[in-house]
């Protein structure tokens, strides 16, 4: 049982801003709560508020940084901010060092900022699997504007993409972006290229490449091209611009009806999570019975063939439903 039994007065301070009970609520979300569904029909009427912005990239390149400058801007612009930032989790503690809420101190103490750390939880793809619903309880505690900072990722690492409405793919000069630039993956779900450390020798020739492979691409009349942007986070140089940029994204989404698609894309993806989490939990509770089991032996035994097992699992699954 929750130990956050009031959930409506839970909900109900968050929405006044009160950080404690954010936190709270984004730890129901974190921790399974069986709380979770009403908190998530409480916060349903704020969804779609606010602008989700999602920072990937390599390790190295100044994801935390950018993120913290970003901040900063935003805050400048009058923007109520929330940031969750996903630290990769050992596969064997299933630890993990969750150092952004230090690389951001400086914003702690500003209730116009709301900064969660939070363990991937040895989930692939980037994100923790409890982001998109942290990301619900943001909007409804009033952020205008949630950034969402990804665990140092590869090129296969494209959770981000179903996430966010505006995608921020970080780069850096000297990382092999010569061949990077040419690969699929990650760089293909950029709305807008941030070179970060372009004060660094190479930076021309990274925003070359970059340049280079966009010009390849085929684009229809009216299409979105990335922007690529030059930035010194840590000098807090381009930051005004990489916002310039987000926010040219966003009106081209509004103009364009992909907004709209993107965050209905985005329920998509949870409501097939959150229903593919219920089979696994379902699938759970066949292994502790003996219907798997037996099912398995039968398969062994090449009494019957895998797919067969597995209708007659789904079909066991489906009479535990009716019931």
């Amino acid at each position: 049982m929750s130990r956050f039994r009031d959930v409506p007065s839970l909900v109900s301070k968050a929405r006044e801003g009160d950080p404690r009970s954010v936190a709270r609520l984004i730890s129901l979300v974190e921790n399974g709560d069986p709380a979770l569904p009403e908190v998530a029909a409480a916060m349903a009427p704020y969804a779609g508020r606010a602008q989700v912005v999602g920072l990937t990239g390599a390790p190295g390149v100044g994801k935390s940084t950018t993120t913290n400058e970003l901040v900063r801007a935003l805050r400048l612009a009058g923007h109520r901010v929330g940031v969750l930032a996903v630290d990769p989790s050992s596969p064997f503690t299933g630890g993990a060092i969750l150092g952004d809420r230090v690389r951001m101190q400086e914003h702690t103490a500003d209730p116009g900022v709301y900064i969660r750390s939070m363990s991937s939880r040895g989930q692939l793809g980037g994100l923790s699997a409890a982001t998109p619903q942290a990301v619900r309880v943001l909007e409804g505690a009033g952020c205008d504007v949630v950034l969402v900072e990804t665990v140092g990722v590869g090129q296969a690492e494209v959770e981000i993409a179903s996430l966010a409405d505006t995608t921020l793919v970080l780069l850096a000069p000297g990382m092999g972006d010569a061949i990077q630039a040419v690969k699929a993956g990650v760089l293909e779900i950029a709305d807008v290229f941030v070179i970060n450390k372009a004060d660094r020798p190479g930076a021309d020739n990274t925003y070359r490449d970059i340049q280079g492979m966009l010009a390849l691409g085929e684009r229809g009349a009216g299409e979105w091209r990335p922007q690529v942007v030059r930035a010194v986070a840590v000098k807090g140089e381009g930051v005004d611009e990489v916002v310039a940029a987000i926010e040219k994204h966003r009106h081209w989404m509004e103009a364009n009806g992909e907004l709209r698609a993107r965050r209905e894309r985005r329920a998509e993806a949870e409501i097939s999570a959150l229903a593919l989490g219920t089979l696994r939990a379902r699938m759970g509770d066949l292994r502790g019975g003996t219907a798997l089991a037996d099912l398995a032996a039968r398969v062994a035994d090449g009494a019957i063939d895998p797919y067969a097992a597995a209708d007659a699992l789904l079909a066991g699954l489906e009479v535990g439903v009716s019931r």
